[in-house]
C-alpha cells in the first residue's frame, strides 16, 4: 500500500480506501476485466486520432477478470517473426486492450472533487466514465490525473480503458502492454491542496536546517515536520535524542508559504537516508479542509567545477548503474516488493546510484530510493523526434516533463534532471534548440538541481537528410554512419556545444576522451551516464576493447562524478536478435542470480573484505550480449567433467592486500593484487577435480575467504530461502520471487544441471511467472516448469489475500524435491 495521505485503511477485501475527514483516497487494483483485440501495428508518424466520443467495444467480446498492475504482452507467446520483435521480446503485443471496472460512489458529495491518478499506461489511453469521454493520455511513461467529478454519479460507475497498442514501432526495449502501474481515486473538498503544486527547500546555516515550503496556493495553510528515521543513528540513542528535540515541529501561515528550522538535522544520504515526515493542513475559518502527508529529506548537494559532487560536506562519486523497468517473467506488472529485493541487492554491490532508463518510474520505485538511500539520476525522454515519442513530441513535451518534475521535485533522492537520450541530429542547431527549450522548461519547474541531457559519442555532421523523420532503425543507422565525426576534437567541439546549455556534461561511453573534454571545458563536471562494465574505449575508437574498467576513470578525476553501468539487471528486448529475447550484458540476471561481475564491483565500489574466484569457461552458452556490453566468459564453478588435466584460466577479484590460493590444499604463488591490471590476478590452474579456496589478507589476518567445489551428482533441489516470513501489512497481490538451486548430497551446487523443473503451490497463493535468468531460452515464463539454468531457477508467486501457510514445492526427474514454507500473516486488500 501507499503511504496515505490520511486517514485509516477501510476494512474488508478488494480496492482499499484510505479515509479521513478531509481527504479519501481509493486503490482501484481488483476486480479489473480485461479483453484483447488483437490487430497487426500500423505504421504512425503522427499521435492519436481524436478520442471517440463513445466506447467502440467490439460485440462479443469475452471479458477475464484481472488485477493490478497488468501487462498483457509478457503472456503472449513467442514470435521470431515479430515485427519489431527484436525490441520487445518476440512477444507478440501487438493489439487493442479494453479494461473495465465498477466503481461503487456511497454519496457524490457537491462540495467534492474527484480526481483520477494513472501512474502509468502504456499507451495511447482513453477513458470513459459512463459512457462518457473522460480524457485521452498518450505516454506510455509518464504519470496522469484526470478530474471527473462532473462524470460521477451516487451509486455505480462504470469506468472503461481503451489501450492502443498498434502503432509502430514500439520502444527500442520491452514496454509491457495495459495498465502496468496503479490506479487510485482522491476525493477532497472543491477547494484543496495539490501534492504537485508543493515545493519544499532546505538551506542550511550553522548547522541548522531551513526548510522552506510553499503549499502552490495563496491560504491559510497549517505545517507539521517530524523526524522519521530510517538512515544513520535511527534507533540509537542519539537518534532517539534528535528525533524527540524535533519530534514535532509546527508553523502556519497565511499566505501558505512556511518555514521551519531544525536545530539539529539528521541530513539524508545514500548512506544514511534519514527522511522527515511534512504534513500540510488546508485551513478556513479555523475548519481543516485538506490535510497531505509527505516524507522529505533535507539533504544539501553542491556541484563543484574541478572538484565534483559533495552530500552534506562530503565528497561523492555516483556508483551507479542503468536499469529498465520490466522484471523477467512478471514484465512490467511490477510490485514494490520486488523492486525492494532487486535494489537491496545493488545496495549489497555498493551502488549508490540509479539511472531509470529512459523514462520516469512508478512512484512506489521512487518511494523505495528516498527510503533505501539512492542518488537518482531522472530523465523523461529518450528520443525526441526520431523515435518512438516522435509522434507525441510537439503535442506533448511540455506536459510530460511537467509530470516529471512536479511529481518527484520534492524527493531528496532525486539528485539530477535530464531531458534526452542519444537524440538525433545531436550537437546541430535543430538538436540545440529543442535541447534549450526543455531545459529551460525543467529549469522553471526546478531551479535547484542540475538538468542535463545523455549524449551519444556519435557525432555526425550535418545530413540532407532530417533524422528526426526517420522510423527505420536501420535507415537510421545507415544514415547517420556516413556522416560519422571520428576526429576526437571535433567531437569534443560539438561536445562543447551542448556544454553551453546544460549545467553538467552527461556521456555515454566517452571516458577515453574525459580529459579532452575537460581541457576544452575545465568549468563543467562530467558524468558517464552509461558505461561499459568491463572494457573501455580509445580515444581513436570508441569501440575498441581495452582492459581497463571505465570505473577507473571515474575515481581517478575529481572533475568526473560518476558513472552509470549499463546495465544492473538484463532485461527484456534490444536483442542481437532470435532466440535471445533481451539484454544479457548486465551484473545480475532477470531471476535475481548474480553473475561474477557482481563482485567485481563490489570490489571497488564496497569497503567491505571481498575475494571472489571465476573461471573463464568458453564452453558456456552464447547469451547474445552485444560485444562491447560484455565481459570475458566468467563463471564460479570448479566443474569440468569434459577435461583431463587441461590448464583452466581463472580470475581473483579482491580488494584485500594479499591473497592465498590453494588447490585441493596446495598453494599455487598469486601476485599481490596491487601489481595486477584492474586489481585482478589472472592465471591459469591445471583442472582436477576438488575444491579451489582464495583467501584475503589485510594486515597479515585472514579476512575472507571463497570456496568453489567439483560437485558430486545432483541429487536434491533446495529452495535459497526455505522459509520466508510475510508480515501483516503484506497485501492481496503480493509478489515473491523463490530460487531453487540443484545440490549434491554435500549440499554444492551442480551448476551445470539443466533439467526441467516443476513448481507447485499449496494454500492462498498462485504460481504468477517462472524464470532461470536465461533470456535466450524458449519456454513460457507463464507456466508451472522451467529448465534449471547454471543448476538454478526461480518461480514468483501472488499472495490471493487469505492468512495462512503457503508451501511452495520445486519437483524434478531423479532428484529429492525442495520445499519452501511461506508464512502470510493477517493480509490487507492491495
Amino acid at each position: 500500500m501507499k503511504k496515505s495521505e490520511t486517514g485509516r485503511i477501510a476494512e474488508g477485501k478488494g480496492d482499499s480506501k484510505m479515509e479521513g475527514k478531509e481527504r479519501t483516497e481509493q486503490m482501484l487494483m481488483t476486480d479489473w476485466e480485461f479483453a484483447l483485440v488483437k490487430k497487426a501495428p500500423t505504421r504512425a508518424d503522427v499521435g492519436m486520432t481524436e478520442a471517440e466520443e463513445k466506447p467502440d467495444i467490439p460485440e462479443g467480446l469475452v471479458f477475464q477478470k484481472v488485477d493490478l498492475p497488468h501487462d498483457w504482452a509478457v503472456d503472449m507467446p513467442f514470435n521470431r517473426d515479430m515485427e519489431g520483435g527484436r525490441s520487445q521480446g518476440f512477444q507478440d503485443r501487438w493489439g487493442i486492450g479494453w479494461y473495465r471496472k465498477n466503481i461503487y460512489l456511497q454519496e457524490k458529495k457537491v462540495d467534492s472533487c474527484y480526481m483520477l491518478v494513472f501512474g502509468g499506461v502504456y499507451e495511447n489511453c482513453t477513458i470513459w466514465i459512463n459512457g462518457r469521454l473522460t480524457g485521452s493520455h498518450r505516454y506510455g511513461y509518464s504519470t496522469f490525473r484526470l478530474e471527473i467529478s462532473e462524470y460521477l454519479e451516487t451509486g455505480e460507475n462504470d469506468l472503461i480503458v481503451k489501450v492502443d497498442n498498434t502503432i509502430f514501432p514500439a520502444d527500442r526495449w520491452y514496454s509491457g502492454c495495459g495498465i502496468y502501474r496503479s490506479v487510485r481515486l482522491v476525493e477532497t473538498k472543491r477547494n484543496h491542496l495539490d501534492p504537485w503544486d508543493v515545493t519544499v527547500h532546505t538551506e542550511f546555516d550553522n548547522g541548522k536546517a531551513i526548510v522552506k515550503v510553499d503549499a502552490g496556493l495563496r491560504a491559510c495553510v497549517r505545517g507539521t515536520l517530524q523526524y522519521h528515521g530510517t538512515g544513520s543513528d535511527c534507533g540509537t540513542e542519539a537518534g532517539m535524542d534528535r528525533a524527540a528535540k524535533d519530534s514535532v515541529l509546527r508553523t502556519e501561515n497565511g499566505e501558505g508559504r512556511l518555514t521551519f528550522v531544525v536545530e539539529e538535522p539528521c541530513r539524508w544520504s545514500a548512506e544514511h537516508p534519514d527522511l522527515y515526515g511534512l504534513t500540510l493542513e488546508l485551513v478556513e475559518d479555523g475548519r481543516v479542509l485538506d490535510r497531505i502527508c509527505r516524507r522529505i529529506g533535507l539533504r544539501e548537494i553542491e556541484m563543484i567545477p574541478g572538484r565534483g559532487m559533495f552530500v552534506n560536506g562530503a565528497a561523492v562519486k555516483l556508483k551507479g548503474v542503468c536499469i529498465h523497468q520490466e522484471c523477467g517473467g512478471l514484465g512490467t506488472a511490477v510490485r514494490p516488493e520486488i523492486w525492494r529485493e532487486r535494489l537491496a541487492l545493488l545496495k549489497e554491490m555498493g551502488c549508490n546510484a540509479i539511472r531509470p532508463a529512459h523514462h520516469t518510474f512508478s512512484e512506489e520505485f521512487m518511494d523505495l530510493c528516498d527510503e533505501m538511500g539512492f542518488y537518482v539520476y531522472e530523465e523523461c525522454f529518450d528520443k525526441w523526434k526520431g523515435g518512438l515519442y516522435g509522434r507525441y513530441f510537439d503535442q506533448n513535451w511540455k506536459q510530460d516533463v511537467e509530470a516529471m518534475v512536479k511529481r518527484d521535485r520534492n524527493r531528496p533522492s532525486v539528485i539530477i534532471w535530464g531531458v534526452g537520450n542519444e537524440v538525433e541530429n545531436q550537437g546541430q542547431e535543430t538538436m540545440l534548440s529543442l535541447l534549450r527549450m526543455l531545459c529551460d522548461q525543467v529549469r522553471c519547474l526546478d531551479g535547484t538541481r542540475p538538468v542535463t541531457y545523455a549524449m551519444n559519442p556519435h557525432f555526425k555532421r550535418e545530413s540532407q537528410v532530417d533524422l528526426s523523420k526517420i522510423t527505420d532503425i536501420q535507415k537510421f543507422v545507415d544514415e547517420e554512419s556516413d556522416t560519422e565525426i571520428y576526429d576526437p576534437l571535433e567531437r569534443v567541439e560539438r561536445i562543447s556545444r551542448i556544454g553551453e546549455i546544460v549545467d553538467i556534461l552527461s556521456c555515454n561511453y566517452q571516458e577515453q576522451w574525459y580529459d579532452l573534454i575537460h581541457e576544452k571545458m575545465p568549468d563543467k563536471l562530467i558524468l558517464g551516464t552509461e558505461c561499459y562494465q568491463y572494457f573501455r574505449g580509445h580515444c581513436e575508437q570508441m569501440q575498441n576493447f581495452t582492459d581497463r574498467i571505465p570505473a577507473m576513470d571515474v575515481m581517478e578525476r575529481d572533475y568526473c562524478i560518476g558513472g552509470m553501468i549499463w546495465t544492473g539487471y538484463d532485461y527484456l528486448g534490444e536483442s542481437m536478435g532470435y532466440p535471445a529475447k533481451g539484454w544479457s550484458g548486465a551484473m545480475i540476471r532477470t531471476n535475481n542470480e548474480v553473475r561474477p561481475m557482481y563482485y567485481f564491483y563490489q570490489n571497488y565500489w564496497t569497503s567491505k573484505p571481498v575475494v571472489r574466484f571465476a573461471v573463464m569457461d568458453y564452453s558456456l552458452e552464447d547469451e547474445g550480449c552485444k560485444e562491447h556490453w560484455d565481459t570475458p566468459i566468467y563463471a564460479e564453478h570448479w566443474q569440468f567433467p569434459q577435461f583431463n588435466r587441461t590448464l583452466i584460466p581463472y580470475r581473483i577479484v579482491t580488494n584485500c592486500e594479499e591473497v592465498e590460493l590453494r588447490l585441493n590444499g596446495k598453494r599455487f604463488y598469486v601476485p599481490s593484487p596491487t601489481d595486477s591490471g584492474n586489481g585482478v590476478i589472472t592465471g591459469f590452474l591445471p583442472w582436477q577435480p576438488g575444491k579451489v579456496e582464495v583467501t584475503g589478507y589485510i594486515g597479515g589476518t585472514a579476512v575472507c575467504t571463497h570456496v568453489v567445489v567439483t560437485p558430486g551428482p545432483a541429487t536434491d533441489l533446495k529452495f535459497v530461502r526455505e522459509s520466508v516470513k510475510i508480515e501483516d501489512q503484506s497485501l492481496r497481490g503480493y509478489q515473491q520471487l523463490l530460487t531453487v538451486r540443484a545440490m549434491d548430497a554435500a549440499g554444492n551446487l551442480y551448476f551445470r544441471e539443466s533439467g526441467r523443473v516443476r513448481f507447485r503451490v499449496e494454500g492462498p497463493a498462485e504460481i504468477l511467472a517462472v524464470d532461470n535468468g536465461d533470456v535466450t531460452g524458449g519456454e513460457s515464463r507463464k507456466e508451472d516448469r522451467i529448465h534449471l539454468y547454471h543448476g538454478c531457477a526461480s518461480v514468483i508467486i501472488r499472495l490471493t489475500g487469505e492468512p495462512g501457510r503457503i508451501s511452495v514445492w520445486a519437483d524434478g526427474d531423479g532428484l529429492h524435491s525442495g520445499r519452501c514454507v511461506v508464512e502470510a500473516g493477517e493480509i490487507s486488500p492491495y
